[in-house]
């Protein structure tokens, strides 16, 4: 009869659990990253022989009401320099978000379909659909325990929470079977993540390295996401932000596709 009883409390905790899941990830959505921010940008490249190649970037972002606006131009290297990349990020769960990627040697801006947000974003272990924020109607939530990630910093008290799409449609739009997110317990920032890709048993490992507080707001200027094939490394991709400034004076109208093919 004890068994029984402490079973069903078991039982009732972890459905408890998983009912709080999503409220954790929508104060994740929730957070405060900033307003009408210019960044400096690079973006390090390692193939699995450890070879780098090192790209410059500079990104503007603002909020529209609910929704953000986002430009990304690349400055260097020359095979890339005046690329650039709109996202249009809705609030509204049932319009899907709008990207473009204008790109020189064509002189052409291509709309990226939801059929290749899976894709690789500019040769990264990044894909177009981690360039948007994900619609937590498209998924479940169960949170599996809390643990501490142990960082030079200071160690990071956490919940790690599973995140699996409902459908075939979300796992083919961003590739990804399920995650599972390390979501911070005091600025609730996802710290960590592992990405089961549908590819081939690959998995990708998100980290931040390293966060930074800049007018009030929690920033994170340097993330890794790195993929591997069982216990190899395939591709390493390293982002690092500088020079982070918050509260322009950027105009709506900046986010536009005349601007990416007029270039900066």
């Amino acid at each position: 009869m004890i068994k029984k009883i402490l079973l069903t409390l078991s039982l009732g905790a972890t459905l408890l659990l998983a009912d709080t899941g999503r409220e954790i990830m929508q104060k994740v959505l929730d957070r405060d990253d900033g307003d009408n921010v210019i960044t400096n940008m690079q973006m390090q490249l390692i193939d699995k022989n450890g070879h780098k190649r090192i790209r410059d970037m500079k990104t503007f972002s603002k909020d529209k009401g609910e929704d953000e606006l986002k430009l990304i131009f690349f400055l260097s290297p020359s095979d890339v320099k005046n690329t650039a990349f709109l996202t249009y990020d809705y609030a509204d769960d049932d319009k899907d978000d709008d990207q473009w990627l204008y790109l020189p040697a064509l002189n052409k801006t291509k709309r990226i379909p939801a059929s290749d947000k899976d894709s690789s974003f500019m040769g990264s272990d990044f894909s177009y659909s981690d360039m948007t924020e994900p619609v937590l109607n498209d998924y479940t939530f169960k949170i599996l325990k809390e643990s501490v990630v142990k960082r030079k910093s200071g160690n990071e008290k956490v919940w790690q929470i599973e995140v699996t799409p409902k459908n075939q449609e979300v796992i083919d739009e961003t590739g990804y079977l399920k995650s599972i997110a390390y979501v911070r317990q005091d600025n609730y920032m996802v710290t960590r993540a592992k990405y089961y890709l549908k590819k081939a048993g690959r998995v990708k490992y998100m980290d931040v390295k390293k966060v930074e507080k800049i007018d009030g707001i929690d920033v994170a200027t340097q993330t890794t996401m790195t993929t591997k094939k069982g216990k190899r490394t395939i591709h390493k991709t390293i982002l690092i932000q500088s020079d982070v400034k918050m509260n322009q004076d950027l105009k709506e109208e900046l986010f536009t596709v005349r601007t990416i093919e007029k270039g900066l």
